[in-house]
């Protein structure tokens, strides 16, 4: 790695280290410790989704114009304002504010720093920096959750705003340490912003693989991330007895398999057409529902079951340890040259849109439908595997096999040097 491309995961370590830090504990701290009531609590996390939706449209023409990094330091500093605000607010309406604040830094950071990432990286290099970035993630919310528990007390509102102090203070240090990333030129979009911003979406629009890619990532992360703390936990806990602590441990579980297993998976992922990896995740994913219909309806011990249940997290984890090197390394060979940004964030808002959504549909369905709720989610994890397959025929072998298409390339270009001196 180059110093550009190190600081630039320091930045994703320094991030997810300071979201960890509060993400756990944001429903507690609004409804118990500032008492203001579930209701409100619901409203703060559900602004973070709003604000997302808002501001990632905006954000990728901002990128393409003026490249991801000044984009960076502004959501940067915009985050720590908002981490700061929620820290000192007790009044519903300042802390829904800061919330929303918060929430458009946080949004706007994804699509910078992947585009950082792409334009840091060659397309050999990609998949790699990318699965870096996810082990780094997944590291630092788990090392930021872990020391934030330690921290906060619940009797003490001033535990609370040490928290959320220290989140703003990471955010301002990953300034400091951005501010000294040199990028490599990079094309930029220069017309003027009304006919840039209606071609750049056209342009997007009329990407059929990009289109297709974008549904199949809103039914992964609908199937998959977006059941995580809502749906899954809530059929955990009604239908298969699961305990709080179970819960924690099944969470742990997840992280922990995607911090080992994820470069061990890479050389297998590199080596292998991309849709063809999508499609085996969306396989994966349903034994884990299968494995989670199991543990809540199989009518075993609860120890079978807690097991089963813990199990169904370490499956998805192997399966995102596997999306993280193919998917967004896709997004950047599918956009053209000086549109990684747009790119980036029309995804990043179709991951948010799936975040939002799935909680909603999969919270009342795991808690009460047991048996539908399963069904349902594990047929989206086989539509992930028919996606996947039709979206590999709109790519070319590029796009869809890199690592073929590079070794295809070299063997001409030797084939054609030892040509030359017997022609001569």
């Amino acid at each position: 790695m180059g110093a550009a491309m190190r600081r630039i995961h320091v930045g994703n370590a320094l991030s997810a280290f300071g979201l960890g830090f509060t993400v756990p504990y944001l429903y507690v701290y609004v409804a118990q410790v500032r008492g203001l009531g579930a209701m409100t609590a619901g409203l703060v996390l559900a602004v973070f989704a709003v604000a997302a939706l808002v501001v990632l449209p905006f954000a990728g023409r901002a990128i393409v114009r003026r490249g991801p990094l000044p984009v960076l330091l502004v959501a940067l500093v915009t985050a720590a304002v908002g981490a700061l605000g929620l820290g000192l607010s007790s009044a519903a309406a300042a802390v829904l504010l800061s919330a929303a604040v918060l929430g458009a830094g946080q949004a706007v950071m994804q699509p910078a720093l992947a585009t950082m990432i792409v334009d840091c990286s060659a397309t050999e290099t990609r998949s790699r920096a990318f699965a870096t970035q996810f082990f780094l993630q997944n590291l630092g919310l788990g090392v930021g959750g872990l020391i934030g528990g330690h921290l906060v007390d619940p009797a003490r509102a001033g535990s609370f705003t040490l928290l959320f102090s220290l989140e703003a203070a990471m955010f301002l240090l990953l300034v400091v340490v951005m501010a000294t990333v040199r990028m490599p030129h990079s094309p930029r979009i220069t017309d003027t912003p009304a006919q840039s911003a209606g071609a750049g979406w056209k342009q997007l629009l009329g990407n059929r693989a990009m289109v297709q890619l974008c549904v199949l990532g809103f039914v992964l992360f609908f199937a998959c991330y977006g059941q995580f703390e809502s749906g899954l936990s809530a059929y955990g806990v009604e239908a298969a007895g699961i305990s709080t602590s179970a819960l924690g441990t099944a969470l742990a579980a997840n992280t922990l398999v995607i911090v080992v297993a994820q470069f061990a998976v890479l050389r297998f992922v590199e080596r292998r057409k991309r849709s063809r990896v999508i499609a085996s995740v969306g396989l994966i994913w349903a034994v884990a529902w299968a494995v989670a219909g199991y543990a809540g309806l199989g009518g075993g011990s609860q120890a079978m079951a807690t097991a089963a249940f813990v199990s169904t997290y370490a499956l998805f984890g192997l399966g995102e340890a596997m999306l993280s090197p193919t998917l967004a390394p896709l997004v950047a060979d599918l956009a053209p040259a000086g549109m990684a940004g747009q790119y980036n964030s029309a995804f990043a808002l179709v991951k948010q849109l799936a975040l939002a959504v799935g909680p909603a549909v999969g919270g009342p369905l795991g808690a009460s439908l047991h048996a539908p709720y399963i069904v349902i989610f594990l047929l989206f994890s086989l539509g992930i595997t028919v996606l996947a397959v039709r979206l590999g025929r709109q790519l070319t072998e590029a796009q869809n096999h890199p690592s073929a298409a590079r070794s295809r390339v070299v063997a001409q270009g030797s084939a054609s040097a030892g040509q030359v001196p017997a022609h001569v």
